[in-house]
């Protein structure tokens, strides 16, 4: 998939911590796909209580066996009875359900038991179409009903984000919502990608919104 660069291993220490990009998966056609942490992230992490992931221990190896195998456990399983919903959330193209790279990509590899993310840096193909959530959100009080499935949301760069060059805003009108994730807002910043739209996919709230999927595509 022409779409997909590398993928960034992210950690945070919980809902509304910062995230930091502790480890970066690189595919090669002729030498697979392999591992390694940044180490620089890594102690930066560790501040907040990082510990590396389990089967990948060392931070100075790199990692060339077993890779996609591993991290692949976390994704669901194709036996479970409400894959097909799944695959439809994540606008997952089914002709790539078993390349294990694709599939962390699109789905980030997400589990409640830990608080690894995979952040695929994507590139603005005319076919590009992939999920991702808004962050940022725990930190402003945005009531239900503020934004509905469907809705069309604006956008800004924000090169002088101190956290992230790279930060896109995102806003329901004048309101500001919060960010597109680290790596996944890289895509604004590159060629042809102005005509990029973002469209609510799904929410989850209660008396305020809680979390904010959206799509990207062109």
């Amino acid at each position: 998939m022409k779409a997909i660069g590398n993928i960034y291993l992210s950690w945070r220490r919980g809902k509304s911590s910062r995230r930091y990009l502790v480890g970066i998966l690189k595919r090669n056609a002729s030498e697979g796909v392999r591992f390694e942490y940044d180490k620089i992230e890594v102690e930066k992490a560790k501040k907040d209580g990082f510990t590396p992931y389990v089967d990948f221990p060392n931070v100075d190896e790199v990692y060339k066996t077993n890779v996609l195998e591993t991290f692949g456990q976390r994704l669901m399983k194709k036996e479970r009875s409400d894959v097909q919903s799944f695959y439809d959330f994540w606008e997952i193209d089914e002709r790539y359900k078993d390349d294990v790279y694709y599939m962390l990509a699109y789905t980030q590899g997400m589990l409640s038991t830990d608080n690894f993310e995979f952040l695929a840096d994507f590139q603005p193909t005319t076919d590009i179409s992939f999920v991702t959530e808004i962050a940022g959100l725990s930190s402003r009080e945005i009531f239900a009903g503020t934004v509905k499935v469907g809705d069309i949301l604006k956008h800004e760069k924000e090169p002088t984000n101190k956290f992230d060059p790279n930060a896109v805003k995102i806003l329901k009108d004048s309101i500001h919502l919060g960010y597109i994730k680290k790596v996944h807002c890289r895509i604004f910043n590159k060629k042809n990608a102005d005509k990029l739209r973002i469209t609510v996919k799904g929410i989850e709230q209660n008396g305020r919104v809680n979390r904010i999927f959206v799509k990207i595509a062109f």
